[in-house]
């Protein structure tokens, strides 16, 4: 269980990767991403996550290079884009990400989607990543257990991340059974269903663990083994989002949570998008 902020899941391959993390989708590039990076790692975030078609690589690496942390305590997530998908694209793309982090080894790159006819492809210029050294973990984003299980038949390494939509109204219970089955990291975007926060049930825990309805889903999450990675670009926000190490939720409130799902997304559905 996470009990401080400098926790983390232990990943399939032995890297650590922090339970929270800061989530910068459409956080503007430049002064406005800089800054949600900066004080997300003042406040003691150790885990940053963005992704090519964000647009904001390059103040990521600016907010990073300004908190004056070792590179190496930190942890770095982006992401490959669906247009640039296939195996020579995908290492071209690496290349244009990093360079614009300004960093040399990344952490965690993801499959953003997965296109059919190209994400088997994808995954083996991410093996090869891997392999000479530029990636220290691999994985996938928006993958249902039909994808990872057709990457599992068709690839030498297993992910170790899978990144989805993940939050009360989604909770996802089979593929989180699947990927715990074959120890790939869940991990939530959206985790807080994009500000819709004013369910009862919510209100009145928070009520009765002294904390904000944002504060107890994190909570849940993390209670839930899944690591999260709200956004937010408020530094205060970012501090309150990380205000959730000194309690724990009741094994039968985070039932009750669970229970509120209705398989009810605010993004696209991996089996149906067209971008």
């Amino acid at each position: 269980m996470a009990t401080q902020i400098t926790d983390s899941s232990v990943l399939n391959n032995g890297v650590k990767m922090p339970w929270l993390g800061l989530g910068v989708w459409k956080v503007k590039d430049g002064d406005e991403v800089t800054l949600a990076v900066r004080s997300a790692i003042e406040a003691g975030y150790r885990s940053i996550d963005t992704a090519a078609v964000y647009g904001n690589e390059v103040g990521v690496g600016e907010g990073i290079r300004q908190s004056g942390i070792d590179r190496d305590q930190l942890f770095i997530t982006t992401k490959v884009w669906n247009a640039d998908q296939g195996y020579d694209s995908t290492l071209k793309a690496f290349d244009e990400s990093v360079k614009k982090l300004g960093i040399e080894t990344l952490d965690l790159y993801l499959i953003h989607w997965p296109v059919k006819g190209k994400y088997v492809e994808t995954w083996k210029a991410l093996e090869k990543l891997y392999r000479d050294g530029y990636v220290r973990a691999i994985g996938v984003s928006n993958f249902h257990s039909h994808h990872l299980e057709d990457l599992r038949q068709n690839s030498e390494i297993t992910p170790v991340v899978n990144q989805v939509e993940y939050h009360p109204l989604l909770t996802q219970r089979e593929l989180l059974a699947y990927c715990r089955e074959h120890r790939i990291q869940m991990e939530a975007w959206s985790p807080l269903m994009q500000g819709n926060l004013d369910h009862p049930l919510l209100v009145e825990l928070g009520q009765k663990y002294g904390k904000s309805p944002a504060q107890i889903v994190i909570r849940w999450d993390l209670d839930n083994q899944v690591v999260t990675i709200p956004k937010s670009i408020t530094p205060e926000r970012i501090r309150q989002n990380a205000d959730v190490f000194d309690f724990s939720l009741d094994a039968e409130d985070v039932e009750k949570i669970n229970a509120l799902n209705e398989n009810r997304r605010f993004g696209a559905d991996p089996d149906n998008f067209n971008f």
